[in-house]
């Protein structure tokens, strides 16, 4: 089928061996790649129940039909696998310029079973895998082990996924990184791959797949740039990236500061975008394949972390550092990013338990001191979780467990075990039924809700019609995730234009029905895995704290009866029983 190389790598890490498999274009025609494909291979052949640090565990490696191809914000991967975090489904997805080098090798999807003895790093490529010794690189950061394992195989065109100590310690929601600065594998992929002696994947290759309609294609991207140009929320990505949401998120009390005490923070100004224009003078970065460049390389020009460059800091480490942590300095907020990233550690979790330790401190839960606003005590807590030391030993087994242990599972604030990101649903309402459906925990990005709320999408509309919306939203970004591409080209990708997108990679003709029938069959499928993990209709809930404590100037809450009601109408809508198990 266009669009495919209709096959799927399997690596043996126990026997060291590897074989292809072959894939039906059905299966193809009803998964459309990505996700869709990951999830039919984990419902397939992950073992039910498997414990997800056990060899037994699959690690896929997926990709879409527009990987590899002029589609803008295609430069995208995805992971999966069974979250050691949550216990349920897990996917993330990553970009800069290791999708290209991935399909290159001629695969739609790579399957990672069993672990190694020792540690290693694969060297994946159209003429096959190579087992390499990697246990010099055992302990080593992300940044240095990408570096040495280009070296070591000099290889100038590659893309390279490596871990960093959290993940060589199976700290929960250790993440890979990629091109330094990108992270994949939030709710902890990256422990996973530790926990199978994986240090490094490496990918490069000569083989292209082949579109259906080539001309097309060339059509669709030059009416797309031109769309782009011009186009407001472009030009706000490309000037301000994620941290123009600082102001927004706290104009409407959702700015989640003190570990979720409040919805703004005094003194937000010193966190925003503006701010970060001033002081890091960032420079707009793209991904491959992308002309909205919202990444931003930073440097720090003066204080005691003088010289210091990374791409960052996104607005999810600025709320999780800078509003859960009160930590007032964009520089300050760049190094505990840096920290993270070459520890290998997801910044939103790591935010929110560093500010959990603070306010277990504050209440006295724990003896040790860890006072609110001190970035140096955060970066010590990082560094004592990657390496499961001290308060970072309890911190490495994700909320849950820290909450258990210090008497605390009535502050703690998750969905499934994963941390929100920063909406606060007191503040954007509409989120509280995004973080509680969504498979993979409390996650913002499987429907990016807030986008619907802020731009009065929802105002005067029933539950019933709201609840429409979002299925809207979260469907169409499922399909981005099974093609896969960039969910920040949303607007420019509305249903028309993926069709568009299918149509002209691989030669089907879908129109939004059909392609609504295909997404929903994914989201059924998702929930189905995790129905089969042991996800119960329990599960779908939020903390207790967002119904109960108010916050803003208004005193905001939850509303218990319309987020129940909206459960109730999204299991409904989405044809599920009142168990929350889908009825196909």
């Amino acid at each position: 089928m266009k669009g495919f190389f209709n096959k799927v790598l399997w690596i043996d890490l126990v026997e060291r061996t590897f074989h292809a498999e072959d894939i039906v274009d059905s299966t193809l025609q009803e998964t459309l790649g990505g996700k869709g494909l990951a999830t039919h291979l984990l419902l397939e052949k992950n073992p039910v129940g498997v414990d997800p640090l056990s060899p037994d565990n699959l690690v896929i490696l997926a990709l879409g039909p527009v990987s590899d191809t002029r589609i803008h914000g295609s430069s995208r991967y995805g992971l999966f696998t069974k979250s050691p975090q949550t216990g349920l489904f897990s996917e993330s997805y990553s970009g800069g310029h290791v999708a290209e080098h991935m399909s290159r090798c001629g695969y739609d999807a790579f399957v990672l079973k069993g672990g190694c003895h020792v540690p290693v790093y694969l060297e994946i490529s159209d003429q096959g895998v190579t087992f390499h010794d990697a246990q010099h690189l055992w302990g080593r950061d992300t940044y240095e082990t990408e570096d040495r394992v280009k070296d070591e195989l000099g290889i100038p065109k590659c893309g390279i996924l490596s871990i960093g100590p959290a993940g060589e310690n199976k700290v929960t929601f250790a993440v890979v990184e990629n091109n330094y600065w990108r992270s994949a594998g939030r709710t902890g992929v990256g422990a996973v791959l530790g926990a199978k002696n994986v240090k490094a994947l490496v990918f490069y290759g000569e083989q292209r797949r082949q579109v259906a309609d080539p001309e097309g294609l060339d059509k669709f991207v030059k009416e797309i740039m031109t769309a782009g140009k011009g186009n407001k929320g472009v030009e706000a990505y490309r000037n301000f990236g994620t941290p123009m949401m600082v102001g927004l998120t706290n104009s409407l009390c959702a700015f989640p500061t003190r570990y979720w005490r409040e919805g703004s923070l005094e003194g937000w100004e010193h966190l925003s975008a503006e701010r970060m224009q001033d002081q890091l003078q960032p420079s707009p970065k793209a991904c491959a394949r992308c002309f909205m460049a919202c990444g931003k390389l930073s440097k720090v020009h003066d204080g005691r972390h003088k010289g210091l460059t990374i791409e960052g800091p996104e607005y999810e480490t600025i709320y999780a550092f800078g509003g859960l942590c009160l930590i007032k300095d964009l520089r300050e907020i760049a190094y505990l990013n840096d920290v993270c990233d070459r520890l290998g550690i997801d910044t939103i979790s790591a935010g929110n338990l560093c500010a959990f330790a603070m306010e277990a401190s504050e209440m006295g839960k724990i003896p040790e001191k860890v006072p609110y606003g001190d970035p140096d005590a955060a970066a010590s807590l990082l560094q004592d979780i990657a390496r499961v030391h001290g308060l970072g030993a309890v911190l490495s087994k994700g909320i849950r467990y820290a909450a258990r242990k210090w008497d605390m599972e009535d502050v703690a604030i998750h969905v499934k075990g994963l941390e929100p990101a920063g909406y606060d649903p007191r503040g954007l309402k509409g989120m509280g039924l995004a973080y509680a459906t969504s498979p993979r925990g409390a996650c913002h990005l499987r429907a990016t809700f807030y986008k619907a709320e802020v731009t009065g999408m929802l105002d005067g509309k029933s539950i019933e019609e709201q609840v429409e919306v979002f299925l809207d939203f979260e469907d169409r970004l499922v399909l981005h995730d099974m093609l896969i591409v960039c969910r920040f080209y949303r607007d420019l990708y509305p249903w028309e234009e993926l069709s568009r997108i299918i149509s002209v990679t691989t030669g089907l003709e879908l129109d939004q029905e059909a392609l609504r029938k295909i997404t929903s069959s994914v989201v059924d499928a998702t929930r189905m895995f995790n129905v089969r993990e042991g996800l119960s209709v329990a599960d779908d809930r939020l903390p207790e704290r967002f119904f109960e404590e108010p916050v803003g100037e208004h005193r905001e809450t939850l509303d218990r009866g319309v987020f129940e009601n909206s459960l109730k109408e999204y299991y409904r809508q989405r044809n599920w029983s009142e168990e929350g198990i889908p009825r196909s």
